[in-house]
């Protein structure tokens, strides 16, 4: 594999069981660059560790006073030089192939991950760690891919040096061949300290990476409220607690390359000391002398990656192990796939509720619960996030009957008595199609969900509005039917031929309110144009007489479309076709919206905000009264006010 040749048609199935078999894995399957890349290392490694045998070779000559033997030996050096020259060109080319390729296939693993889980991504794993392993650690994991065939080469080329001395020089050679692995694996009782402090020092930067990530994302509402000295102040401490950590590292690491330069030199004095008694006694040669000497001396390049790798894996294992944990996370149900890709169209049904969504209508949604929402929003575009499981003990009001449950029935569950294991829930239906059982891009493409914080990436506003879609909805008609008239103008002015489709927006539309960013994100999700669409809260930042506005232009854009809107605003409940309102995770009630106000009291509750109190004392007559204290009842009265409100707005 190539550069060139990236990205790889196939980055495969990654084992994301720990960040060792992580490693282990990405090298398994670099096996030829790696492979490769130590067969250039052995010749690069090789070479070095012969120069000793030149030089020594050619100062033996000198003092024999030999010429051929002298030119033999320039000969010799000039050719482990080329060969040398080579190796190490070479070895640098593949050695860094090998890291790029691994972290593109890292990169390209992780993206695949975060498409298939899509918003459920950030719900399982801190915003600050999916941004450090997608930029940072890949780095550090290809840093050890790469470190791994040049410390295997360096290793091979100590051992085969030992063995070469012994044969050379027996009285000497010995020496060398044990004091080698001695330097080898003298540093080895410090690394567990040095990796612990390492792994310390990146759990604080990923913290205050995370922290850095949500101040900068909630800039506009910290300076708003006056927080942004308090958030500040809380980097920097986490940065200075990085700094602490960072030199306590850093010592660790400095002790062992100390060690590295000291017991090479402790035992070089050792030879030099033994071999030149050896030589007083007549038993080597100056030459031979020297030769040791200089082996002894080059050795201590090839050492020097065993640091290496050591510092490689102490800093790619965390990093392996951040990644694997995102690869590692599995949807709910993983898509089976059908015989046929086509979409299908029809009803959107939820077992599990109960709701039902007509084709070709606009059906509005109440739940109390906000997190109730985003959940069933999420469950409705085949999105089901780890809430959505269920045990097979104590009562289960989300079984699918679509009847409300009384919240008092229920056989109910015994504490002591282990729950079953939790077990996915039903998929949603459309068109009696399970979209679990659909491939992924095409259930993506036919169900289409807005959450409640749509996300606008950096670019010019064309660029945000070429999405995929039908094309029977033309821009123009998205950004009217989302009232961004206003929008418009003010993206007009900071474009430079006054063209607001040539305004660049800002990453994630920071630059905007927040009213601007949702109705630019609704106009988006209308280009798009999908069969069925289903809105999170979509006008909770806009005011009522925008709100209502919205609501007739979406009603009229996604005429004949399938559109679910999940919200409790009067304005956009008035004008759908359809209302259900879900308690307790079941249909309680479906109609329109005037006719739910007066005769469900959990409707009422949850669209005009009435409180228990004002709730409880009340008798209501059908056609209004008063109380049995002589207070006036919410009755037709009521209706009829909220009537007049929302019609003059």
């Amino acid at each position: 594999m190539q550069i060139h040749d990236l990205p790889y048609p196939d980055p495969g199935l990654p084992d994301a069981r720990s960040g060792p078999r992580f490693l282990f894995w990405l090298g398994r399957n670099q096996l030829g660059g790696q492979l490769k890349s130590l067969s250039w290392g052995l010749l690069h490694f090789l070479s070095v560790a012969s120069l000793p045998y030149g030089v020594g070779f050619a100062v033996q000559a000198v003092v024999d006073g030999s010429g051929s033997r002298l030119g033999l030996a320039g000969g010799l050096i000039l050719l482990l030089g080329a060969a040398l020259a080579l190796g190490d060109t070479m070895l640098h080319r593949t050695a860094v192939t090998n890291w790029i390729t691994a972290a593109a296939r890292v990169q390209q693993l992780l993206a695949r991950r975060t498409a298939a889980l899509g918003a459920a991504l950030t719900r399982r794993v801190a915003a600050g760690e999916v941004v450090a392993v997608s930029t940072g650690d890949v780095e550090k994991i290809g840093w050890f891919v790469e470190a791994l065939s040049r410390f295997a080469a360096a290793a091979l080329t100590v051992v085969v040096v030992c063995i070469g001395l012994v044969l050379y020089q027996p009285a000497l050679g010995i020496v060398v061949a044990i004091g080698m692995p001695v330097l080898a694996l003298a540093v080895l009782p410090l690394l567990p300290r040095a990796t612990r402090r390492a792994d310390r020092q990146r759990e604080k930067a990923g913290r205050a990476t995370e922290l850095a990530s949500d101040t900068v994302a909630g800039l506009r509402v910290l300076r708003g409220i006056g927080g942004e000295e308090l958030f500040l102040d809380r980097y920097r401490r986490a940065s200075q607690e990085v700094r602490t950590a960072a030199v306590r590292s850093a010592r660790m690491w400095s002790l062992i390359s100390a060690v590295q330069v000291l017991l090479p030199g402790l035992l070089l004095i050792a030879v030099v000391w033994y071999g030149i008694e050896l030589a007083r006694q007549g038993r080597i040669t100056v030459g031979e002398l020297v030769t040791v000497y200089s082996a002894v001396m080059i050795l201590n390049y090839p050492l020097r990656h065993f640091e290496e790798i050591a510092m490689a894996y102490s800093f790619s294992r965390p990093s392996a192990q951040r990644a694997a944990r995102v690869l590692s996370i599995e949807r709910v149900t993983e898509p089976g796939g059908l015989r046929t890709a086509e979409a299908p169209a029809g009803d959107l049904y939820d077992p599990v509720t109960g709701l039902l969504a007509p084709a070709g209508r606009l059906t509005a949604v109440v739940c109390g619960d906000p997190d109730l929402a985003g959940r069933l929003a999420d469950r409705l575009g085949g999105h089901p996030t780890d809430a959505d499981t269920r045990t097979g003990t104590g009562s289960d009001k989300g079984s699918g009957t679509g009847a409300e449950t009384d919240s008092g029935s229920g056989s109910g569950s015994d504490p002591d008595e282990p729950a079953a294991p939790a077990t996915a829930l039903p998929s949603v239906l459309l068109g009696g199609v399970p979209l679990d059982e659909l491939p992924l891009d095409t259930a993506r493409a036919a169900v289409l969900i807005q959450d409640k914080d749509p996300v606008l990436l950096s670019g010019t506003l064309a660029e945000l509005l070429d999405v995929p879609s039908s094309g029977s909805v033309r821009p123009e008609e998205a950004l009217t039917a989302a009232q961004c008239a206003d929008v418009l103008d003010a993206l007009s002015q900071a474009s430079l031929d006054d063209d607001p489709m040539n305004a660049r927006i800002t990453e994630r539309g920071r630059s905007l309110s927040g009213g601007q960013r949702q109705r630019l994100a609704l106009a988006r999700s209308l280009v798009t144009d999908p069969e069925t669409l289903v809105l999170d809260e979509p006008t909770s930042a806009v005011d009522s007489h925008t709100e209502a506005r919205i609501a007739d232009g979406v009603r009229a854009l996604r005429s004949g479309r399938t559109t679910v809107v999940l919200t409790s605003s009067p304005l956009l409940l008035d004008r759908a076709d359809r209302v259900v309102l879900v308690h307790d995770g079941t249909v309680a009630a479906v109609g329109e919206h005037r006719e739910l106000v007066l005769t469900e009291p959990r409707y009422r509750a949850v669209v005009t905000r009435e409180t228990d109190e004002e709730a409880a004392p009340t008798t209501q007559p059908q056609n209004g009264g008063t109380s049995l204290r002589g207070e006036p009842v919410v009755g037709d009265a009521g209706i009829g006010e909220l009537t007049e409100i929302e019609e003059t707005a």
